[in-house]
């Protein structure tokens, strides 16, 4: 796992570049490189800074310079030997052992053909001296980042946003803050500048020397849900077992040491217990939270279960409190996030893995994408419990309504969980399937949301609440469940969760490996009916019946942990009088993006326990981070317009 960047075309073009790589120091801390070639009228410049996890010696540096190819990539292939071993055949001949050569060689022999064979993660860069074309391609699923900006026939590229914003003036996109403020993050399909953009999963983008630019999807995710419903059809039911312990396998290939995420739930458990299998001893981390803030956050405690799991499988675990001093996290993470994002958990990820990496550990394996992929988040559930609410007579739900309304969320000494949750299902309820489901896992209704912000703002509220009805249902699949399961793998899964583990991650210069995000598993994952992901009240029921193979039931079928932090304990004591500063004389009140008013009815609600709003401030305080560190020292205007 690495840290690219690069110029095309561009003015000072080695100066730009040495700076982008400079700014990526913390995904590669054990070695930088930098390449250089004329292109056109111009030049090309490759940077690398290097995290050496496979072939440590001088063979895997990079970029790699190869008879007229010169590569620069970040991630992992995870079929590497396969393809190094067809090459060879076909005369190829391999210095060392890194994947980082297979690429190469491969894109040598079959060009933008070799992108749908590769499995793993990965975000390249790759010249052709001959042509004087640049090649950039990202992986199929989202895993690996790659940001860019073009200007003229030139473009700059680099593995993080904070990267570019270094060398060229940015300014924010009010759409993408908008969504932002919808989601907690930004799509992927928006970035938090205007100038600048990401390139999409699945896809290639390539700049020739005239300034003429080619763009190619190779992998898409609609087509693979679509074949995987067919293949449900004809009753080709796979062997999901097999495949995630195949995974599993290939996700531990390193020559460093690996560990995992062990959280207690079923997902981490599974690949912790798997990986045991192929490693005895590994060793996992764990976090536990204050014992005041869990009781106030009614938090499960999972502890009990990862300490059971690592018992009964011989694993080393090492538990990690989360205690941290919030007010000088909070801007550290902002900045090593790049885009705003509401999500604490990133928190837990950033301490995980610099625990991990302080003990030696470069690489850790996670449990992401199994509850997109296999519905195992309570909002599956929710939504197909909510088609039977529609049918109890109107009346009724009324009153139901009005009565849970008036329950208190918290009191000044603790939360409630099932009062935000019955709270957070009645929001949805009633409504049509994409609105519901868009509901079920944002933070504001359309009129909340507009309440909210800057009135010149409402055609861009209407553009973001489109894009997800577009992306939601641009599909044929006859199946509500495996619908909501697309959804989340084409947004929520590359957006959110792939984008703060990546960036939390690396800011702590440790790689993260998804063994369920996997193009066999995503393959396999489709191929299974929704009624055979949410079997009554049990989502995830499928990964559940495979897990039984290994897992002992009661962690298989135990009660869903949370991967989060205690948000309304933080909002209560550290980060009071930080909400109260914000929502008086923040940059965003000021400009006018966001009304004063609005957010003093969010806090004060909140305050009071009759509604949870704790996300939602937190996120408030993210963007604010995010906006200050965006518009300081730039000279432009504060004020944000569609």
């Amino acid at each position: 796992m690495c840290g690219i960047a690069g110029t095309y075309r561009w003015p000072d073009g080695k100066v730009v570049a040495d700076r982008l790589t400079d700014t990526l120091a913390h995904r590669g801390p054990d070695g930088s490189g930098r390449y250089g070639h004329p292109a056109g009228d111009g030049e090309v410049q490759l940077g690398h800074r290097r995290l050496s996890i496979i072939d440590l010696s001088e063979t895997g540096a990079q970029p790699m310079v190869s008879d007229g190819l010169a590569l620069t990539y970040n991630g992992e292939l995870y079929n590497a030997p396969e393809l190094r071993a067809e090459l060879e055949k076909t005369g190829a001949r391999f210095r060392g052992t890194s994947d980082t050569e297979v690429l190469l060689e491969a894109w040598r022999r079959w060009g933008t053909d070799c992108l749908p064979r590769l499995r793993g993660m990965f975000a390249f860069g790759i010249f052709d001296e001959r042509t004087g074309e640049l090649v950039l391609a990202r992986d199929q699923l989202g895993i690996k980042p790659l940001f860019l900006l073009r200007r003229g026939g030139g473009l700059v590229f680099a593995s993080e946003l904070k990267a570019l914003a270094a060398v060229t003036e940015l300014r924010p996109d009010p759409s993408a803050l908008v969504a932002s403020l919808l989601y907690y993050w930004v799509p992927d399909s928006r970035c938090a500048f205007r100038e600048a953009e990401k390139l999409q999963p699945g896809s290639w983008m390539r700049i020739r020397p005239d300034g003429r630019v080619e763009r190619g999807q190779y992998w898409n995710l609609k087509d693979v849900a679509g074949e995987g419903r067919d293949r449900a059809r004809a009753g080709e039911l796979p062997d999901l077992a097999a495949i995630v312990e195949e995974s599993t396998r290939r996700h531990l290939m390193s020559d460093v040491p690996v560990a995992t995420f062990l959280s207690g739930g079923l997902d981490s458990s599974y690949l912790t217990a798997l990986a045991a299998r192929q490693q005895p001893g590994i060793s996992a981390y764990t976090i536990g939270f204050r014992a005041e803030d869990a009781k106030f956050e009614a938090m499960p405690d999972d502890l009990r279960y990862a300490r059971q799991v690592a018992q009964r499988f011989g694993v080393d675990l090492h538990e990690i409190e989360i205690a941290p001093n919030v007010l000088d996290l909070l801007p550290q993470m902002t900045y090593a996030l790049d885009e705003p994002i509401g999500d604490p958990a990133a928190i837990n990820t950033y301490l995980i893995c610099q625990a991990a990496r302080e003990a030696g550990v470069k690489v850790m394996l996670s449990g992401m994408g199994a509850d997109e992929l296999f519905a195992g988040y309570r909002k599956h559930l929710a939504n197909t419990i909510a088609l039977r609410y529609q049918r109890v007579p109107r009346p009724l739900r009324r009153g139901v309504s009005a009565a849970v309304d008036r329950l208190p969320v918290a009191t000044s000494r603790r939360g409630f969980r099932s009062v935000r949750f019955a709270k957070r299902f009645l929001s949805f309820a009633d409504l049509p399937e994409e609105t519901a489901f868009r509901r079920s896992y944002t933070m504001y209704d359309q009129q909340e949301l507009l309440a909210l912000l800057d009135p010149d703002l409402a055609g861009t509220v209407d553009d973001v609440l489109t894009e997800h009805a577009d992306v939601y249902e641009d599909n044929d699949l006859d199946d509500f469940v495996n619908r909501m399961c697309l959804g989340d793998a084409r947004m929520f899964l590359p957006g959110l969760n792939l984008t703060y583990t990546d960036r939390s991650s690396m800011a702590a210069s440790t790689e993260v490996r998804v063994p369920y995000v996997d193009v066999e598993v995503v393959k396999a994952a489709f191929a299974f009916p929704g009624d055979r992901k949410i079997v009554g009240r049990q989502g995830k029921a499928v990964l559940k019946e495979a897990a039984t193979s290994i897992l002992p039931r009661e962690i298989v079928y135990r009660p869903k942990g949370l991967f989060s932090a205690p948000l309304r304990a933080w909002m209560s004591r550290d980060l009071a009088p930080l909400v109260r500063e914000v929502i008086n004389d923040g940059e965003l009140v000021r400009s006018g993006f966001l009304r004063r008013d609005a957010l003093r009815r969010l806090a004060a609600e909140d305050a009071a326990g009759q509604s949870d709003y704790s996300k939602h401030l937190w996120h408030v305080l993210t963007l604010e981070y995010w906006y200050r560190d965006a518009t300081s020292g730039s000279g432009q205007s504060t004020r944000l317009t569609a």
